[in-house]
């Protein structure tokens, strides 16, 4: 495995278990993703920002790539565990430049930000209406890009490493193991759980950009791939994981009973990895 930053190991979050299990029993784990956005000139906004939101598909926590029968990419052996939730997008998606824009790098060219990287600041909210339950995640979104592993390591890979692989711990009976797991295997993994047309869709015209005609033969809707190292899919292709800093978790399920917990990570000074606190509030 290429270099990864690790702590020393720490429990799981205190909300990660009830969190797994209401998202779970959604029918489609479905919640909206909310990042930042330079406000452009001729827009009314009185900040330099302003909010962007879109519905996203929860893929399960990083390096803990669920389980699939159709999927047949090779997996990574248990090694890790981490509480960081992830989605899947395509690069050429607004999401991701604006990730790296907002980040400490501020990366705005178009060439910055194709691959990995990212950091910006971000919102994720989920509401289980078979719980009565509204989760609302709130951190920072790094972009696993196919340059994650290779001869060269760019700014963005070491960043990801760092701020992505600080958060991973070997779990009970991975020690030792840690050089057989692979950042790029578990990138093919995620693009090995989506089903063939869903993996056709990195295929699709560029998102966003006008109809003028038919689109070239290499970009055309409703597609279906079954190869998973579809070379244009690939490249279009990546896994964004939400580095939690905060989790609220409000259960109006009983109105008589509702109530508001507040998970804070207080960050340790010496190893930067930190506990989670949690409050009890009002909803």
């Amino acid at each position: 495995m290429s270099t990864t930053t690790h702590h020393r190991p720490s429990p799981p979050a205190p909300w990660r278990s009830t969190f797994e299990s209401h998202v779970s029993s959604m029918p489609s784990p479905e919640f909206i993703f909310a990042t930042v956005a330079a406000s452009s000139s001729s827009s009314s906004s009185p900040t330099p920002y302003v909010p962007r939101l879109r519905y996203c598909i929860y893929r399960g926590m990083w390096s803990q790539l669920p389980e699939n029968k159709h999927n047949t990419a090779p997996k990574n052996p248990r090694v890790y565990d981490s509480d960081m939730p992830t989605f899947t997008t395509d690069v050429r998606m607004q999401k991701v430049g604006q990730l790296f824009a907002s980040s400490a790098g501020h990366a705005a060219k178009d060439e910055q930000v194709q691959g990995s990287g990212g950091g910006g600041p971000c919102e994720a909210v989920f509401w289980v209406k078979e719980k009565g339950t509204q989760w609302r995640v709130k951190g920072t979104a790094f972009v696993v890009a196919p340059d994650i592993e290779g001869e060269k390591e760019s700014s963005g890979v070491r960043t990801v490493k760092s701020e992505v692989g600080g958060r991973m711990r070997v779990v009970e009976g991975g020690e030792g193991k840690e050089g057989e797991w692979s950042w790029q295997r578990e990138l093919t993994g995620h693009f090995g759980n989506c089903s063939p047309g869903m993996r056709g869709s990195w295929r699709n015209p560029p998102p966003g950009t006008p109809v003028k005609g038919e689109p070239d033969q290499d970009h055309q809707l409703a597609q279906k791939i079954e190869d998973l190292e579809d070379p244009i899919a690939r490249s279009n292709f990546r896994v964004v994981v939400i580095k939690a800093d905060e989790v609220e978790q409000t259960d109006i399920s009983d109105p008589a009973t509702a109530r508001r917990w507040k998970y804070t990570l207080v960050a340790d000074a010496q190893d930067g990895k930190g506990e989670w606190t949690t409050k009890e509030l009002w909803p």
